[in-house]
C-alpha cells in the first residue's frame, strides 16, 4: 500500500506532503487522527524561522494554544530518516516522548535535529509556499519570539491519496 499524501492549504498557497506510514508507522498515524479530526483547520504557523523552519498545529489565531486531543507518542526516529530540506518532523518538549499535535517543516536541511525530532514525511509539491511562509515577517508576541507579524493560517490539511 502506497504512503498517504496530504494536502496542506494555508493563505500562503498549497503544499502536498507524503507520509512515511512504511517508515514511521506510530507518527503518521497520530498526525492523521488530529488530520481526520479535522484539528488543524484554522490553526496557525506561530513559530518561523527563515532558513530553518516552519511550525504549527497548535495555536489559533489569537495565540491561544489549542489542546492536544491524543496523548503524547513515543519518540520514533530512524537513520533513514532525515531533517532534509522538506521534511516534516513533530515538534515536542525537552522531552523526547512528548510529541502531540505541533509539527514543523524544514526550510533547509537540518542536520542537527536527525534523531532528535521524529521526521515522518517530505514535502512533494509546494516547497515555494514553505519558503514564501519561511520568508514573512517575525514579531515578539508575549512570551513567543518568531511569530507572524500578519497571521500565516492552516487552512485545512486534508488526505488525497
Amino acid at each position: 500500500m502506497a504512503n498517504p499524501i496530504v494536502e496542506m492549504k494555508t493563505t500562503h498557497g498549497v503544499v502536498k506532503i507524503e507520509l512515511y506510514a512504511d517508515k514511521a508507522p506510530a507518527t503518521v498515524e497520530n498526525f492523521l487522527k488530529y488530520v481526520n479530526d479535522k484539528y488543524y483547520d484554522g490553526l496557525i504557523f506561530h513559530r518561523i524561522i527563515d532558513g530553518f523552519m516552519i511550525q504549527g498545529g497548535g495555536f489559533d489565531l489569537s495565540m491561544k494554544q489549542k489542546k492536544s486531543t491524543y496523548a503524547p507518542i513515543k519518540l520514533e526516529v530512524s537513520r533513514d530518516l532525515k531533517h532534509a530540506d522538506g521534511a516534516i518532523s513533530m515538534a515536542r518538549t525537552m522531552d523526547p516522548n512528548s510529541a502531540t499535535n505541533q509539527f514543523f517543516i524544514c526550510d533547509g536541511p537540518q542536520k542537527s535535529l536527525d534523531m532528535q525530532y521524529a521526521v515522518f514525511g517530505q514535502v512533494i509539491a509546494g516547497m515555494e509556499v514553505v519558503q514564501k511562509i519561511s520568508g514573512v515577517k517575525t514579531k515578539r508576541v508575549n512570551c513567543f519570539d518568531d511569530v507572524p507579524a500578519q497571521p500565516v493560517v492552516i487552512e485545512s490539511i486534508r488526505v488525497v491519496q
